[in-house]
C-alpha cells in the first residue's frame, strides 16, 4: 500500500513541475492550477494563430511559391540553398549580383534550372571587406533578391 505521505509528496511534485512548466511563480496548488489553465489557453491561442497562418501561407503559396531559403554557416563562409518548385529564368544572375553586393565570393556552385529552381553554393567573404557578414544576412540578401527578380519578373510578363 502507498502511504498518504506518498501520495502527498508525488502530489507536491506534480505541482512543483506543472508549475516549473508554466513558468508560475505561485505557491499553494489553487494559484499554481490557475496560472496552468491560463499558459495552456495561450498555447490554444498560438496554435490558432499558426493554423491560420498555415493556411494563409498555403493559399498565397498557391498563387506564388515561396522560396525555400537556407544558410549555414561553415568553418570560413556560407552553404546557401535555395530553392523554388518553378523554373525561373534569370534568378541566378540575381542571386549573384546580391552576393556580389554583399561582398561575397562564390567558391563553388551547382544549379538546376529545368522544372524548378535549385541553387547550392559555398561563399566566403572577401578578405578585403571591412564589414562582417553573417548567415541571416546572406539569408536576407537573397530572399531579398528573389522578391526584386519575381516583381521584376512579373512586370515584363504584364
Amino acid at each position: 500500500m502507498v502511504s498518504r505521505e506518498t501520495k502527498r509528496a508525488a502530489l507536491h511534485e506534480r505541482l512543483q513541475l506543472l508549475r516549473s512548466i508554466t513558468n508560475s511563480h505561485a505557491l499553494n496548488k489553487t494559484s499554481i492550477i490557475v496560472d496552468a489553465t491560463k499558459y495552456i489557453e495561450g498555447l490554444k491561442h498560438k496554435v490558432e494563430r499558426l493554423n491560420q497562418d498555415i493556411a494563409a501561407a498555403q493559399t498565397s503559396s498557391r498563387q506564388t511559391p515561396l522560396p525555400m531559403v537556407t544558410v549555414e554557416t561553415l568553418e570560413k563562409g556560407f552553404l546557401i540553398n535555395a530553392f523554388l518548385d518553378r523554373s525561373c529564368p534569370g534568378l541566378l544572375v540575381s542571386i549573384l549580383e546580391a552576393f556580389e553586393e554583399l561582398g561575397l565570393i562564390v567558391q563553388e556552385a551547382r544549379v538546376s534550372c529545368t522544372d524548378s529552381f535549385r541553387l547550392q553554393a559555398v561563399g566566403g567573404q572577401n578578405e578585403e571587406q571591412v564589414e562582417i557578414i553573417d548567415a541571416q544576412m546572406v539569408k536576407q540578401a537573397v530572399l531579398e533578391a528573389i522578391k526584386n527578380w519575381s516583381e521584376n519578373s512579373t512586370d515584363e510578363q504584364d
